[in-house]
């Protein structure tokens, strides 16, 4: 098992504070720039699964660098440089206290409400008749709150512009730039092969301008279909072929755990953990028609802060 980054440590100049999230470290640089370190974690039902994925943080964060380049001319986003495979330096924004998800296609949480009887979704109608992973003939947008803690929930843009979460002249902007995303990650799935089905977005202000924060279409923010057999698959009932990390979710049902308490994550040993780790590889290439370039797995932790003084002292 190669040397998987799974946790970091550093006391970078100018330092204010350490957010530890499920996969990634963020390190708050004098309340001006953030260094946002994709780590080898790996979670599966809000769980971070005891063993890190090798390369894992570099796929994920190489994807979003791609995205964010190719979708610069819809919104700014917040990336500034990506010193190192596995960070990426960019502007602190305030994030807004909502994440924009939208939908292609009926698939996921809204399938589960659709099989429930229900025909809105975040206020959203649905048309009868529909089945599992059919497109909408309109992408939909369901937003969900950022929770500080525990799930994000449903939420409906009256009830967002009710509660001021934000205001009616950003929302407006919100819902422009995630359908225009959308469309373009759409378009550069299409060349791939791919469907993007659906995919969230989230945005921050800084000093009265609105940016795209976070990573972009990737296989642990989206969910993705191969094309080729989608219609045939629809047709006859079958489950389509996924491109995200449902794979990993479906090994952890297969072994008794799905988060619920009682249950004991099952063991990861290194041929599986590997496994992980090509798996990953290969959606990388999937995803950008990249080849993948492992970074030097020497002394992974010296690299990254190396390369982010460096790159803090270029700011």
């Amino acid at each position: 098992m190669e040397n998987a980054v799974v946790k970091t440590n550093y006391n970078f100049p100018g330092q204010k504070s350490l957010y530890e999230g499920k996969v990634r470290d963020v390190y708050n640089i004098n309340d001006e720039f953030l260094v946002m370190i994709a780590t080898d974690r790996i979670s599966a039902f809000d769980v971070v699964l005891p063993k890190g994925i090798p390369y894992k943080g570099q796929v994920l964060n190489q994807i979003a660098e791609k995205f964010l380049n190719a979708t610069a001319d819809i919104v700014p986003n917040w990336k500034i440089a990506t010193p190192d495979p596995m960070v990426t330096v960019g502007i602190l924004c305030e994030p807004f206290k909502v994440e924009m998800v939208i939908r292609g296609y009926l698939t996921g949480h809204a399938w589960r409400e659709y099989k429930a009887g229900k025909r809105q979704i975040c206020g959203v109608s649905m048309p009868d008749g529909m089945v599992e992973n059919q497109r909408f003939e309109t992408p939909i947008l369901t937003p969900t709150t950022k929770a500080d803690q525990g799930h994000d929930e449903d939420i409906s843009r009256e009830d967002i512009l009710r509660k001021g979460l934000v205001s009616e002249e950003d929302y407006l902007l919100l819902e422009k730039y995630t359908r225009e995303l959308y469309a373009r990650g759409t378009e550069m799935a299409q060349k791939m092969g791919l469907i993007l089905v659906d995919t969230k977005y989230e945005f921050g202000k800084k000093e009265g301008s609105i940016y795209l924060i976070d990573e972009i279409h990737t296989p642990d923010s989206s969910r993705y279909f191969y094309s080729e057999d989608y219609e045939a698959r629809l047709k006859n009932g079958e489950q389509q072929r996924q491109l995200s990390k449902e794979f990993v979710r479906q090994w952890l049902i297969e072994n008794g755990f799905q988060g619920k308490e009682g249950q004991v994550i099952p063991h990861m040993d290194e041929a599986y953990v590997n496994s992980v780790s090509e798996r990953y590889i290969e959606l990388f290439e999937k995803i950008t028609g990249d080849t993948f370039v492992k970074a030097n797995p020497a002394d992974v932790q010296g690299r990254i802060e190396k390369n982010v003084m460096a790159c803090l002292k270029s700011l």
